[in-house]
């Protein structure tokens, strides 16, 4: 039996200084306690860019206005399948909170390695990595 792979849409958020934004997986959650970049599943009548925007809004309460592609990130957990597409978001309005209730961090790359993040994210964090070096 084959395993449906779960099309997710992933925002590396980094600010003006040049801290990028994690939120902590909730209780009851698939990897819940992990530290995350923020998005979700794209619906079936979803562009990648409009399930990101949704979900920005649903978790974050801020509006996507301009991303650039960052990585395509494919990862078996063994119970599930994902495939991660990442989009850098260059520009959003709006001020993000944890509307879910989930904790956020305003992260700096000396302080990334202080956050656990799910397998599947750390190609993700490698090219963040490299975004912080340049920021």
């Amino acid at each position: 039996m084959t395993q449906t792979i779960i099309h997710v849409a992933v925002g590396v958020i980094i600010d003006d200084s040049g801290h990028v934004l994690l939120g902590r997986r909730l209780k009851g959650t698939h990897l819940a306690g992990y530290w995350e970049f923020p998005g979700g599943k794209v619906e079936p009548d979803e562009t990648v860019l409009q399930a990101l925007d949704r979900e920005l809004k649903e978790e974050l309460d801020i509006r996507i206005v301009a991303t650039s592609p960052l990585i395509d990130v494919k990862h078996d957990y063994g119970d599930k399948q994902v495939w991660l597409d990442v989009h850098r978001v260059l520009e959003w309005r709006g001020t993000a909170k944890g509307v879910e209730g989930q904790p956020l961090a305003w992260v700096g790359i000396d302080s990334l390695d202080e956050f656990e993040v799910p397998d599947a994210n750390a190609p993700i964090m490698a090219e963040v990595r490299k975004l912080l070096t340049t920021v």
